[in-house]
């Protein structure tokens, strides 16, 4: 930084000193005093005055760039309770903040105590000073008491009250060091309420939270919650990280693991349940006991694994989830849509739900049409409607049209002779005027629980109404053709759990 200079300065070239800026004061002696006076007070006042508050602020601005939580405590107990006390020290929120997160974030091995005493001291001193605390207050405060051997109750106190004493939403950074204290603490139980408390607060645990929940209730032998944890880790995890592979492997390798499985079940209701939930699991819980086998293998492209030479089931995304997507994108397009028109296709939709595959039928037909003969291509259309009832054993898919490219095509004899085989065969749904048939083909594609035949990639205005939902993309991943991968007969394939095991 450079030191701030004043003038005025003498021309360039020139030899001359500086000359030093003179004030002449023609005010009387005691107007000069008070206004001295006055100008010393502006001066403590402001950013650049002295007293308790400015010292302070400096220091913990000073402390906080260096990473030095004892420094910044000492300062403010000097501040608060030192000989130099100022009896009405307040700060401003953020400077409470300041010391709460340098004190979360303090090396213990510096910290000449335990640095939860001195968050506990830092957050009673903001509330007498009605400062008000924020959920980064809380979670700073949380963290400290939390890495106390004996805090993970208190931090938990903190975390599930802040919305009944101060208003505050807690987030999941509230809840992450709260659980991993009840992990060091092997209480199982208290983990398992932590949670409880997210789910109320409508707060999902992402990979480190379902590892936490999963490593404690595995030491603690309890199946049940394992099994329970691994399902919520395949919906909300792709690929997990070495940290949670090796809890996995740890419950796998366990006694209680061994044990855990039922003597006896119904085949059938096992096959049905996989069918249900989309392929590879059925959720009723460990069936059969005995040593399981854990190893790291490759899997090939083709979902073939190394290891025992099977190839992985294909994973679907389960019915309930699927549903309650379905839902949401009925509730938007029913704001955005005639409401008697999209009803009218709902009903329609629940009559005939016999479709395998869902033809965004104007994407399909203008689909590489981007030169100076084409358009919009029946023929082309045809040809992919054509490969879908190869593949599925004659079935006819749901081609869906805007009323408005039916109009245009019959003009031409022998579109309408293919119009209307298509209808003969109810393989043909038109959207009415004035709607948009994006919201047809989704809705029809989600909740049919079909494949989707499409080039759009789905990321204009209407599909950023959906948000950054994990289960959008996830269904996308396992749902969604394009032509080019469908006309060189690549057969679409849902995306493999690479864990050889039904559960």
């Amino acid at each position: 930084l450079l030191p701030r200079v004043y003038g005025p300065w003498p021309l360039s070239g020139s030899k001359s000193k500086p000359s030093l800026p003179i004030r002449v004061s023609l005010q009387p002696p005691m107007a000069t005093a008070a206004a001295a006076a006055g100008d010393a007070t502006r001066r403590k006042r402001g950013r650049g005055g002295k007293g308790p508050n400015s010292d302070l602020s400096r220091t913990l601005t000073d402390c906080t760039r260096r990473g030095d939580a004892a420094a910044a405590m000492a300062a403010f107990d000097a501040a608060v309770s030192g000989p130099d006390a100022a009896p009405d020290l307040r700060l401003a929120a953020h400077q409470y903040n300041q010391l709460l997160h340098l004190l979360a974030s303090a090396d213990r091995a510096a910290f000449p105590a335990h640095p939860a005493a001195a968050a506990r001291r830092v957050f009673a001193h903001m509330l007498g000073a009605g400062a008000p605390p924020s959920e980064a207050t809380i979670t700073s405060l949380a963290r400290v008491v939390a890495a106390d051997a004996e805090g993970a109750d208190e931090a938990f106190g903190l975390v599930s009250t802040m919305r009944e004493k101060y208003g505050l939403a807690p987030r999941l950074r509230s809840y992450s060091p709260v659980l991993a204290a009840f992990r060091r603490a092997g209480e199982a139980g208290k983990a398992y309420a932590v949670e409880t408390h997210m789910a109320a607060s409508a707060v999902s645990p992402e990979e480190p939270e379902l590892a936490t929940l999963l490593e404690v209730s595995a030491k603690a032998g309890d199946a049940d919650k394992v099994y329970e944890y691994m399902h919520k880790l395949r919906r909300a995890v792709g690929c997990v990280k070495e940290e949670t592979a090796e809890v996995l492997e740890g419950w796998f390798r366990s006694d209680k693991a061994a044990t855990a499985g039922k003597a006896e079940w119904d085949v059938c209701q096992v096959k049905d349940a996989i069918v249900a939930n989309g392929g590879g699991c059925h959720q009723l819980g460990w069936l059969q006991s005995g040593l399981w086998t854990v190893q790291r293998v490759k899997v090939g492209a083709e979902g073939k694994c190394a290891g025992c030479g099977c190839c992985l089931a294909s994973v679907d995304i389960d019915m309930e989830d699927t549903q309650k997507f379905a839902d949401s994108i009925s509730g938007l397009a029913l704001e955005r849509e005639t409401k008697a028109n999209f009803s009218q296709f709902q009903e329609w939709l629940e009559a005939h739900k016999e479709y395998e595959a869902i033809v965004d039928g104007a994407n399909i037909a203008l689909y590489q049409q981007n030169f100076a003969e084409g358009g919009f291509s029946l023929v082309q259309l045809d040809a992919v409607v054509t490969e879908l009832r190869d593949r599925y054993n004659g079935k006819w898919p749901l081609v869906i049209l805007h009323n408005k490219r039916i109009a245009k095509l019959m003009e031409t004899a022998s579109n309408r002779h293919l119009i209307e085989t298509w209808r003969v065969n109810g393989a043909l749904y038109t959207s009415p005027s004035g709607s948009n048939d994006d919201w047809y083909w989704l809705y029809a594609a989600i909740g049919l629980n079909c494949l989707l035949v499409t080039n759009d990639e789905m990321r204009d205005h209407i599909f950023e109404l959906l948000g950054s939902s994990s289960f959008f993309y996830k269904w996308k991943q396992r749902h969604r053709v394009c032509t080019a991968k469908l006309m060189n007969h690549i057969t679409h394939s849902y995306s493999y759990l690479f864990v050889n095991v039904l559960i």
